[in-house]
Parts: C-alpha cells; structure tokens; sequence
C-alpha cells in the first residue's frame, strides 16, 4: 500500500481504509486511485474481515474530489469508465463498506461517500456534487436518484452548491450524525454490529438492495428468493437458531 491510502484493521473483522492527503483536502490523484483499487481488493480477499470503513486524515476533508492541479498538468479532458475505483460497478467488494465522512465530501468525494452501503457523518462534515462549478460531469451519479427526492438531486447537480451532513441526513444519504470526535466510535459501532451477524445473509442482504434499485417489484422478489435459498441451506443457519437456544453466541463460518 502506497502513503496516500492506508489500509487498518481492528479487531479481526473491521478493516478502516484512510485517504491520505490532509494537506491536499485527500483530493484523488493518480496514487489514491492505485492505492484504492489495492485497499478493496486486500479487503475483499481477506475471509477474516467481514466490514471496512472508508475515511479521510484530518479533521478537514473527507475527499475534495479529483486533484484538478493534477488534471491540468495532464490536460484531462473525458476520464475513460473505470478510473475510479468505485464499488458496485468497476470494483466488486461483496462484504459491507460504511463512509465515516470527517469533512467535506465534494464531486468524486460525493461520490465515495455514495457508493459506500452506509454513511456516518461528522456534523461539520459537507456535502456536494460541484462539478458544474468546473465545467466537469457526473455520469456517476445516476444512482443517487434511487437514494434520494428527485428535486433535491436536481438542486444538488445544477447549482453546484454544498449542503450540510444535517442536510444531507435529512433526504436520506446520511444514516447518522455525530459530533467530530464521535465519528470514528460511531462507525464502529456500525461496524460491530454488521460483524457479529451471518456474514452470508449480510452479503445478501446487499446484494438484495443492489439488485432491488435494478429490477421491478415481481423480478426483484424471485431473484431474492434463489439469492437466499444459499443462505438458508448454510452451516450458519443451522448455527444461529442453535446458538439461541444455547445461549451463546454464534460462531459463524460463512459456509
């Protein structure tokens, strides 16, 4: 792992991926992206670890969005799909992601905080897709029309204009708001609790939300029912009810 993106782990199960560029606003240069693409591969490769969490250093930035010093130097004009390391499409991570935002989330931050499964936001923390402020698009956010009002996207992409975490939790892209130095004990929590579950209904259960946003009610629904039928013919769902009735808790395999 380069400097610019460390790669933690707590406990046995939680990884805490950090964008590393305080002094640049953890803005994406060429190194976060490298780094990025590897942090996701290590977590997804790594049984043991079961949720990670997505943050920046400091107390400033979560992630400013694309380096622009470093996109006029190489007079970057259309980035070719894929450059971004970006979950559920060029980047295949099946377990959890939770964003633990510290500051500002602008343009590609946005859009890391986006594709994370959920979201805890410093109160100081702000939001916004400020492309249009740089002439620059933001095919990437077509999704976030399943995630949030119609008219508050609009708002959002055509003035360009930042929102509070306040803000931003009450039209449903934030799932919590803490005080700064809560940020981290908060996402842990999170953490904790998608740990202790069956990592196969955990799995599922993302992969249910994903292909829910795709499919209509009827499809949706028959998907989901072969999608479980894993989950109910597993180990874990012979461990869990026996567990319960033991008084103790599970002990997972994921098989």
């Amino acid at each position: 792992m380069s400097h610019e993106v460390l790669f933690d782990t707590v406990g046995e199960a939680i990884a805490v991926v950090t964008i590393n560029r305080p002094e640049q606003r953890n803005a994406i240069n060429a190194a976060v992206r490298k780094g990025l693409f590897e942090a996701w591969e290590r977590f997804e490769a790594d049984s043991s670890l079961r949720v990670a969490i997505l943050t920046g250093s400091g107390n400033q930035a979560f992630c400013a969005g694309a380096d622009l010093k470093e996109m006029a130097a190489n007079s970057t004009g259309l980035q070719p799909r894929g450059t971004l390391p970006v979950l559920g499409d060029n980047v295949k991570v099946t377990k959890p992601v939770i964003a633990a935002v510290n500051g500002v989330a602008y343009a590609g931050g946005w859009l890391f905080a986006q594709m994370c499964d959920l979201c805890v936001a410093s109160s100081k923390a702000k939001f916004g897709i400020t492309e249009a402020k740089v002439g620059r698009g933001f095919p990437w956010a077509a999704p976030l029309i399943h995630m949030i009002p119609q008219r508050v996207m609009a708002e959002l992409l055509m003035t360009a204009q930042p929102v509070s975490a306040q803000r931003a939790f009450e039209f449903g892209l934030v799932n919590h708001v803490v005080e700064p130095d809560q940020l981290m004990a908060k996402a842990m929590e999170l953490a904790g609790y998608i740990a202790e579950n069956a990592p196969l209904t955990v799995a599922a259960a993302k992969e249910l939300i994903a292909l829910s946003t795709d499919m209509g009610r009827t499809a949706a629904t028959n998907a989901a029912v072969a999608m479980f039928e894993r989950v109910y013919r597993s180990n874990d769902a012979l461990e869990g009810p026996r567990a319960f009735a033991e008084k103790r808790k599970p002990r997972w395999t994921g098989k």
